[in-house]
């Protein structure tokens, strides 16, 4: 037993310089309360775990007897992302680090399998009945992504989660994001992994954001400048930080699908949903420029296009474009017709909304489920009375009327996704909204959308772990003239337990 105690584990854990160092905390935290206890016991009302041991034993046995066409079988019938209410977020809210060690065990032990399957030396089942299984197995399982939510000055707090899963190989492929999240999603899916390690690093962000001006006197301008600088200058910072590339050239670079949200500046018109399969050709930048253009501080934007020449030309041009998280700040249902999307990771920073949300959909104890009530009633009061206003304003102040609108649309979203990490509450002047963070509230903003991911990464790593493996499958198959062979994981410390 480790001579710390719980207080002073708890401070490493909010003094930790990484997530090692947070998780081994962690780790020592369970320990403490008995809670590793309460992981190493299969049993709980919260799941099927009877089900999960049987399938856990039965893949296991298939491995150890080498029979490959009863395990593809097997898998046949057990690829789902929640089997038995092994997603069930409950069982996420007892220990510090990770939940039941027979659902790593199993996700482990499916992984594993897969990856044995899509091996050429298993030569009992053909190559096309492998590639027919692994994209059903995808199809069936679904997939993940990181949607970033509209932010203002707090756009930064969205800069130390992708730190957080980058750091730890967790970065989806599909992300999406809104107003200041769409700047964060753009530069995410505008550079390798290699150079997001040094551009998401708080001091290169804060030079970036100064630009020429950084020996000068005058003011410094970040990513996100609200109702202080002209919208030229929010361009300008846009661009020392995204490549002016169109959102195809962008997917080819990275291999990551970038989707932007911006709505309509007039009326009737619906909002959009902007990517490499809906608008290949339109610039990112530019379609950053709108979803950051909150209406009344920015006029909107007119959106950007690449000809079949390469040229810059007008997209919609008599279409014009503001801030996507009026209408969708986390596009979900589009994402899931695009893509097969039916896990968002969200990462929440919304000033507007954060009061409202906490990062469970279910409370954990009765201070949380009395701060829902309240939030829940207090949305559906603003609600209500921006409904009755709109009517009325429409004949007396018809611009009050389309911002009730607005605020309306904006109360009306679901702002949670399956994994949300939410910014916790910040004094924060309402002034500074939509103004320029200094240098140390950049690096403070980052360092805790880092410390805020740190508590969710097993979540993560765990509820994505089958579909990023058959994710690498199919896209080693799928590459001409490939080995589809993969590495082999090596047996965890869990699974050599579980073996008997």
């Amino acid at each position: 037993m480790p001579s710390d105690s719980i207080p002073d584990i708890e401070r490493r854990m909010a003094r930790a310089a990484n997530y090692h160092q947070w998780a081994e905390a962690a780790g020592e935290h369970d320990r403490w309360s008995g809670k590793e206890a309460w992981r190493i016991r299969d049993e709980s009302g919260l799941y099927d775990w009877r089900s999960i041991q049987s399938r856990f034993e039965n893949i296991q046995r298939l491995r150890d007897e080498e029979d490959d066409r009863a395990l593809l079988f097997t898998l046949n019938e057990g690829i789902h992302g929640n089997m038995d209410g092994i997603a069930n977020e409950g069982l996420w809210q007892e220990a510090r680090f990770g939940t039941k060690t027979l659902i790593h065990g199993y996700v482990e032990v499916v992984a594993d399998a897969l990856l044995h399957l899509a091996d050429p030396a298993v030569a009992s089942i053909t190559p096309e009945e492998k590639l027919d299984f692994f994209h059903r197995a995808s199809h069936c399982y679904g997939r993940s992504s990181l949607l970033l939510s509209g932010s203002g000055s707090f756009l930064y707090f969205h800069v130390g989660v992708a730190q957080a899963l980058l750091e730890e190989g967790l970065l989806p492929t599909i992300i999406a994001g809104s107003s200041g999240g769409s700047a964060v999603g753009a530069m995410l899916c505008t550079h390798s992994d290699a150079e997001l390690a040094k551009l998401l690093q708080p001091a290169r962000l804060a030079e970036s954001g100064r630009g020429d001006q950084a020996a000068a006197s005058g003011p410094r301008y970040g990513l996100w400048l609200g109702d202080r600088a002209a919208q030229e200058e929010v361009a300008a910072s846009i661009a020392r930080v995204v490549p002016d590339l169109t959102f195809q050239q962008a997917y080819e670079l990275t291999g990551r699908h970038l989707n932007i949200s911006v709505a309509p500046a007039q009326k009737h018109q619906n909002g959009r949903l902007l990517n490499a399969m809906t608008s290949p050709n339109v610039c990112i930048r530019e379609a950053v420029l709108a979803s950051c253009a909150v209406p009344g501080v920015y006029p909107p934007v007119a959106l950007m296009a690449r000809d079949h020449r390469g040229c810059r030309v007008p997209y919609l041009p008599d279409r014009l474009w503001v801030d996507g998280s009026v209408t969708h700040d986390l596009p979900t249902k589009r994402l899931s017709r695009l893509y097969g999307v039916n896990h968002h990771i969200v990462s929440q920073a919304n000033p507007l909304i954060t009061p409202f949300t906490t990062d469970m959909k279910q409370p954990r104890n009765s201070f949380e489920a009395i701060r829902r009530a309240l939030g829940s009633s207090a949305k559906t009061w603003m609600s209500l009375n921006l409904q009755l206003l709109e009517k009325p304003l429409s004949v007396f102040a018809p611009q009050l009327q389309e911002l009730a609108s607005m605020s309306l649309a904006v109360l009306n979203q679901d702002y949670l996704g399956d994994i949300n990490i939410i910014r916790p509450p910040l004094f924060w002047p309402p002034s500074k909204l939509l103004a320029p963070p200094t240098d140390e509230e950049i690096a403070m903003l980052v360092d805790l959308g880092r410390r805020t991911t740190w508590p969710k990464i097993e979540m993560v790593r765990l509820q994505t772990e089958i579909s990023r493996t058959l994710e690498a499958i199919i896209e080693r198959f799928d590459a001409p003239g490939e080995d589809a062979s993969l590495h082999h994981k090596p047996a965890t410390a869990e699974r050599k337990r579980r073996q008997r």
